[in-house]
């Protein structure tokens, strides 16, 4: 006798099934109770969308040094620690990641 191995298991297709109808009848919020529970200061002025004009602004940020025992690799220019070091070329260095 030929058996269809294609063919969905009886006890998968009722277990999907009962997923789905647990899914259907779980206490999920619709869209429009999710949009009344944001808050004001979820929509305040102080969220910046994308594209928004940011020349005005004015960033600090603490530089930190690079350390002895660290390198700038030459391939993904991210600060790492000299045991991640794979091979130096021509005063340049690179790290594993890099080197695969």
């Amino acid at each position: 006798m030929a058996t269809d191995y294609d063919e969905v298991r009886p006890d998968v297709a009722e277990a999907r099934k009962a997923s789905l109808e647990a899914v259907k009848t779980a206490n999920a919020p619709d869209a429009r109770s999710v949009s009344r529970d944001l808050d004001e200061e979820d929509t305040s002025d102080g969220v910046e969308l994308a594209g928004a004009d940011l020349s005005n602004e004015e960033l600090s940020v603490t530089v930190i040094p690079q350390k002895e025992d660290e390198f700038l690799c030459g391939s993904c220019f991210l600060i790492r620690h000299r045991t991640l070091l794979a091979r130096e070329a021509k005063g340049v260095a690179y790290c594993r990641d890099c080197e695969g």
